[in-house]
């Protein structure tokens, strides 16, 4: 049985990027626009490879005025600070990996960073589970992120391969109203044009996904997210 309200464990690799041009360099490094973001706000963003493909998506939680905390999903930090390196070249900013711990609250009101499928992470080093909401496991998250039809890393996102388009949150990860950052333009291409990219992923069963020759790349008891062909989804 799954459960919908619970904590569990949540491996994610954690950063910080601390300093003067820490605010200017992830503005002009990110698909999101963090202009806005306020102490304590947090945001959903991917870092491009400059074709346009997608190296990491990550979450930017702003923690003071010069201090920003990153993660993303487990095994893909080093990823992720090598791409931020890449083309940081005279910046005042220090990317620190930290040894935090993530637990993922679903179904009910905690202190934390927001997450989706209106769900709370807890994101802090020394961390303690919520002694007011039960334990769930591993299979729950997954279930929980399946329902929110969200991607994750190693799974429906490969660094190098997938394209923003395709992973279905454009509208929470992607500004299209900043200014430059490597990848932008086959981003706006794809926006301004209203073109569709060739498969889109989707929440479904197992059954309906290889009805349409879709690829699972994630599955729970029967229900599944896979990229469904165009095609597919216009028929």
């Amino acid at each position: 049985m799954v459960n919908s309200i619970f904590w569990c464990d949540y491996p994610r690799d954690v950063v910080q990027v601390q300093g003067p041009d820490a605010a200017t360099y992830l503005q002009s490094q990110v698909s999101q626009d963090l202009r806005q973001l306020q102490v304590g706000q947090s945001s959903w963003s991917f870092v491009l490879q400059p074709v346009g493909k997608v190296d990491v998506l990550l979450r930017v939680w702003r923690t003071a005025d010069d201090t920003f905390v990153l993660d993303t999903d487990a095994g893909f930090g080093d990823t992720m600070v090598a791409r931020l390196n890449r083309f940081k070249i005279r910046v005042k900013a220090d990317i620190t990996p930290l040894e935090w711990r993530c637990i993922a609250v679903r179904g009910a009101a905690v202190d934390g960073v927001a997450s989706w499928g209106g769900g709370v992470d807890m994101l802090g080093p020394d961390l303690e589970p919520p002694v007011s909401v039960p334990a769930g496991s591993a299979d729950d998250l997954l279930a929980a992120r399946i329902a929110a039809v969200w991607p994750a890393m190693g799974a429906e996102i490969v660094p190098g391969e997938t394209i923003p388009a395709e992973t279905g949150i454009t509208d929470v990860a992607v500004s299209f109203t900043k200014g430059c950052y490597p990848g932008q333009e086959l981003v706006e291409r794809m926006d301004s044009r209203a073109a569709s990219a060739p498969r889109l992923l989707q929440g479904l069963s197992v059954a309906e996904a290889e009805a349409v020759g879709a690829r699972v790349t994630s599955q729970h008891e029967g229900r599944a997210l896979a990229y469904v062909p165009r095609a597919a989804l216009t028929a």
